[in-house]
């Protein structure tokens, strides 16, 4: 059996699910792109000083402190050359680190401030990725990448989004999905765009759960029907542990759930956690405090996620280590989320079905031989 380390992990076959595009630029391209289009805003003129001032930046707290750093990103990613790059950079940085399929999310309404429309903003993005699935492929890496195109809760687009989504489902766009800072904007005020979505037989999540709490997981649940729960990692507030339980610990009998965290388990409701971004944002104190070994513990369907690779100076081999060194977790752990975030993609069940059979339980089996 392979030792678990970064470099080990680097290797084993990953599933990633929430990763957001404008999360998740090379701070040399920030610099390049922001000379191009004449953007002096930039809090540093050195790529090692952006990372810097980014993951800083980002450890406020507080998920409004956190969104105001994408102000940078976004301000770069206003032409199609642009966001193009971004796209194929992301895949290739994927796929270099043995990420085989992945969902990456961008709302395209905040990528018109240079007369492009909705439709040339996605087109450019999905240009990306192909060039990008075809760049890994020529160094020897297979990555399949889709995407999910999110609305802002705090705007009023959200159907025309969800439109967008359906309009190029045949194309590469596998979902929908609202963002932003969840007080104030509860998932309900996008009721038509959810039920446009339902409508149309096409799945979406939403973000929930991360700094409001219950409310919004019951809403994304149980009004507006969301097929995945972008975070949740609140729905331990629904889950009553036995007094001085180590969160470390491998079992927690006696936990009692509530009916909001019972629904999400016998649903099989994915949670789309971060481990790092929900301690960044608040969600959780600490990764010591974070909840995933419980919800894992529990059988909660739970998968591994980067959210905002820049933000976060992390990778899906780094949030992987950092569960292992956390809750003593090994290849078989890092299979069963792994398979777990393949089962709850947004693709047909023959495509994940192939990719668990051929690409997943091969890959772990070499790692656990």
């Amino acid at each position: 059996m392979r030792t678990v380390d970064l470099a080990t992990i680097a290797l084993a076959p990953k599933v990633l699910l929430h990763d957001h595009l404008d999360g998740g630029l090379r701070p040399a391209t920030v610099l390049e792109l922001a000379r191009e289009v004449g953007y002096e805003e930039l809090p540093a003129d050195d790529a090692q000083s952006l990372a810097d001032w980014f993951r800083d930046a980002a450890d406020s707290g507080s998920l409004e402190r956190y969104l105001e750093t994408f102000a940078h990103t976004v301000a770069v990613m206003q032409t199609t050359g642009a966001l193009e790059r971004v796209a194929r950079e992301c895949v290739e940085d994927l796929a270099a680190d043995g990420v085989v399929y992945a969902e990456v999310r961008y709302a395209p309404e905040q990528h018109l401030e240079r007369g492009l429309s909705l439709d040339e903003v996605v087109e450019a993005v999905l240009r990306g990725f192909a060039e990008g699935e075809r760049v890994a492929a020529e160094s020897g890496k297979s990555i399949t990448v889709r995407c999910l195109v999110t609305a802002m809760r705090h705007a009023a687009r959200s159907r025309e989004i969800a439109e967008l989504a359906v309009r190029y489902r045949d194309d590469g766009v596998v979902g929908f999905d609202i963002a932003g800072a969840e007080a104030g904007h509860p998932p309900t005020r996008h009721l038509d765009a959810f039920e446009y979505m339902r409508a149309n037989c096409a799945p979406f999540t939403i973000h929930a759960g991360e700094a409001f709490g219950l409310p919004s997981i019951h809403e994304a649940i149980g009004f507006c029907g969301t097929d995945r729960l972008g975070h949740g990692v609140r729905v331990i507030d629904d889950i009553d542990l036995p007094e001085g339980v180590d969160l470390a610990a491998s079992s927690f009998a006696g936990a009692e759930l509530g009916e909001i965290a019972n629904i999400v388990r016998d649903k099989r409701i994915p949670l789309e956690l971060c481990p790092s971004s929900n301690v960044q944002t608040g969600a959780v104190a600490s990764i010591a405090e974070h909840p995933f070994n419980v919800l894992a513990r529990l059988r909660f369907r739970v998968t591994v996620n980067t959210d905002n690779r820049l933000m976060s100076n992390t990778t899906m081999s780094k949030e992987f280590l950092t569960l292992a060194d956390q809750f003593g977790y090994g290849w078989a752990d890092f299979e069963r989320f792994t398979v777990n975030a393949m089962k709850s993609a947004f693709i047909h069940f023959d495509e994940r079905l192939a990719f668990i059979d051929d690409v997943i339980k091969p890959g772990y089996a070499v790692l656990m031989g």
